[in-house]
């Protein structure tokens, strides 16, 4: 599907932690039909929806209904972490199951995520199903203390230190501050990142990203419909899943091989550009240590190197990574401080830097992005966009 597909409308909501009243079906149908009418297109020209299987989100049946779609004929509800949609999406539209899908993602702070949130009746019935009540898993699995225990054995392997860390916090919390949308935008220094509660070690509340309510929605078509529509389509130059056979937290052996590794060889095999023709650079930061993992895995270092990468090429003027002196890493802010929206944020952010809209964080002449988007374990992904 190489250049087969581009994405041609976009839309947004802010990011919060407080929109205490406000469902996640409204702010779906929000970002919707601001992503419908910045492709300049009608709800009647949309035939395909595909939104993620987030807890309390609208399913696409639900959306579809609330937006009185006429005629689709595609519609489909893949788990989270935004790419596993956007190839669901460009999978429909390039076997001919419709023409043109309607892309969204719908973000809901859950009741154990914030006081405000547990007050709030609506987020009581947040999980699909009804109610917050979730099943006992082992704690291995539990995100947050996976991913704490591969940052300590990170550390163990590479000698690596708590600063490596904290610079990905302070990255994304300098680009932040220049995002409007962004949830968190107050100036972050390393002593406050040291200083930050701890929640397991190595890991910091730095670290984790933050629980926010927001929506993102885009709208994509064939690439030869795009140019139509559009001066500058952003097209999907490339797009991948990859996980190893042994995929949960409590799992893999190590971390000399797993889902990163697998997008970034499908990714070259796929793909006619890399790290050096890259003007954006989007890393997931669900947690620190995914975002050391995927600089290192791409290839801008070798393993255990984030750190030091990221300090060889801090750009101290802007506060914050600049690699090469011209390549941002998630100039919205990231997961850390726009705020969790599991990769729609990177994805929204490529396309908005490849049009040119970035506004004061635009990237001068920025023609191609790359986003490696979720964790180590099963839900590892990967994309190269880039403008024609």
């Amino acid at each position: 599907m190489r250049d087969e597909i581009a994405i041609v409308g976009v839309g947004s909501t802010d990011f919060r932690r407080d929109a205490v009243g406000r469902s996640p079906a409204s702010l779906a149908a929000e970002a919707a039909i601001d992503a419908i009418r910045d492709a300049g297109i009608g709800k009647g020209d949309i035939d395909g929806v595909v939104g993620a299987l987030e807890p309390g989100a609208p399913r696409a049946s639900q959306m579809a209904a609330m937006l009185g779609l006429s005629s689709v004929t595609h519609h489909s509800s893949p788990m989270p972490v935004a790419l596993f949609g956007l190839i669901d999406a460009m999978t429909a539209i390039f076997s001919g199951q419709c023409d043109t899908v309607l892309l969204y993602f719908a973000f809901t702070r859950l009741p154990w995520n914030s006081r405000s949130a547990a007050k709030d009746v609506l987020r009581n019935y947040a999980m699909m199903g009804g109610g917050t009540k979730v099943p006992p898993v082992p704690e291995a699995i539990d995100p947050s203390a996976a991913y704490t225990a591969w940052a300590s054995r990170y550390i163990h392997d590479y000698g690596s230190t708590r600063e490596d860390f904290g610079r990905v916090a302070l990255n994304m919390r300098a680009n932040a501050a220049r995002n409007p949308k962004a949830a968190m935008k107050a100036p972050l220094s390393m002593e406050d990142y040291l200083q930050a509660r701890m929640i397991r070690h190595p890991l910091c509340m730095l670290d984790m990203d933050i629980p926010v309510d927001g929506a993102d929605a885009f709208v994509l078509t064939t690439t030869e419909r795009a140019k139509k529509m559009t001066p500058n389509p952003i097209v999907v130059h490339a797009a991948t899943a990859g996980m190893v056979g042994k995929n949960d937290e409590d799992q893999l052996s190590s971390l000399a091989r797993h889902g990163q590794h697998v997008v970034v060889e499908a990714l070259k095999e796929r793909s006619d550009l890399w790290i050096d023709d890259v003007d954006v650079f989007f890393p997931y930061d669900g947690f620190s240590i995914i975002t050391l993992g995927w600089i290192e895995n791409v290839g801008y270092c070798k393993p255990g190197g984030a750190g030091r990468f990221m300090q060889e090429h801090w750009d101290d003027e802007a506060g914050s990574v600049m690699i090469d002196g011209r390549v941002p890493m998630n100039p919205h802010g990231g997961s850390l401080s726009e705020g969790a929206s599991r990769g729609t944020g990177h994805l929204r952010e490529a396309v908005t830097q490849l049009r040119g809209d970035a506004g004061q964080r635009q990237v001068q002449d920025a023609k191609t992005a790359l986003i490696g988007c979720g964790g180590f374990f099963f839900n590892s992904q990967g994309a190269i966009l880039k403008r024609l």
